[in-house]
């Protein structure tokens, strides 16, 4: 899709830098009541120089009842080919850094959530910063640097290179920006990069790689749901680390992260690609249309009905 709207200034690093470029690429995708995001990759002037950064937006009016978090950031590092259409697989892979059709970039991402997607993700209240913004109890705009450490560069990362298309796009996605708001809150509240809580066994990279591994093989499962033993034994991972780790690492129980990603997928095929209720009950495996009914309202707000009229009139 085209992106429609200009990044907002207070993403760019020089304000006039890109006046009257037009940009490599654009790319955007939002559904109502989820989140949003839009990509926009520009040239890379060598002649000035730009440092990564990221920012959290705090969006409270009320005069117009516009709430929203989002979080922009700006990061250079890509390569972009100037070739419109690239077979050469080094060339894909970034591998070949003498190829004289590959040129630097510099990428603006904006992720933004509505209250409504905001209030789903919500599991507990335990006080704090982070229930305050997410909960939109602060009565003021404002805006936050977001530190960028390793894991948010590698999430932004993965945003811009993931190799999905069309449907299994949107799973990888959706599951990457949840993760980035997880890592950006920890970020603007100080939490060290490097903090395992509780599970003392995390501070082996081979473990932290089997949760990771875990989180991948459930997106995988999307339409075929799996047990915690089957995850565990294909993640090759004891069941009690797999579901201790998962919380600490991603900020959710595995069950709730499975159904939240199964409930936006099945709101993706929903409004973007219109298909049946019925359809996207048997995608999403559920034995009956009235269970998938009742777990979507549940996630949502909406029974699938209601979000299937939205479709036919935008």
């Amino acid at each position: 899709m085209i992106l429609e709207q200009k990044i907002p200034d207070r993403v760019k690093p020089q304000t006039a830098l890109f006046e009257g470029r037009l940009p490599l690429f654009t790319t955007k995708k939002r559904i109502p009541g989820s989140w949003q995001y839009s990509i926009e990759r520009y040239l890379k002037d060598d002649q000035k120089k730009l440092e990564d950064r990221g920012s959290l937006v705090y969006n409270y009016d009320i005069q117009s009842n516009i709430n929203f978090l989002a979080l922009e950031f700006c990061v250079t590092g890509q390569t972009f080919c100037k070739q419109p259409v690239v077979n050469c697989e080094d060339c894909k892979l970034n591998k070949n850094a003498l190829c004289v059709e590959q040129t630097g970039t510099i990428d603006f991402l904006s992720f933004r959530f509505e209250p409504v997607h905001l209030t789903n993700l919500i599991t507990s209240e335990t006080g704090g910063e982070t229930d305050d913004i997410l909960n939109f109890r602060h009565k003021h705009t404002f805006t936050k640097p977001i530190n960028m450490n390793g894991r948010i560069r590698h999430t932004v990362d993965s945003i811009l290179n993931h190799r999905y298309n069309d449907k299994v796009e949107n799973i990888f996605v959706n599951a990457q920006t949840q993760i980035l708001l997880l890592y950006s809150l920890e970020s603007i509240n100080s939490i060290k990069e490097d903090e395992v809580p509780a599970c003392k066994f995390l501070v082996h990279l081979e473990d932290r790689e089997k949760i990771i591994k875990a989180r991948e093989i459930l997106l995988s499962h999307i339409g075929d749901p799996i047990t915690i033993k089957e995850l565990s034994r294909k993640a090759a991972i004891n069941e009690c680390y797999l579901k201790k780790g998962f919380k600490v690492m991603f900020g959710t129980t595995i069950f709730d992260f499975y159904q939240d990603q199964r409930m936006e997928h099945a709101r993706f095929l929903l409004y973007e690609k219109g298909h049946t209720v019925t359809e996207v009950s048997a995608q999403l495996g559920y034995s009956s249309i009235s269970h998938f009914s009742t777990a979507f309202k549940k996630h949502t707000g909406l029974k699938p009905c209601d979000l299937l009229s939205l479709f036919r009139h935008k």
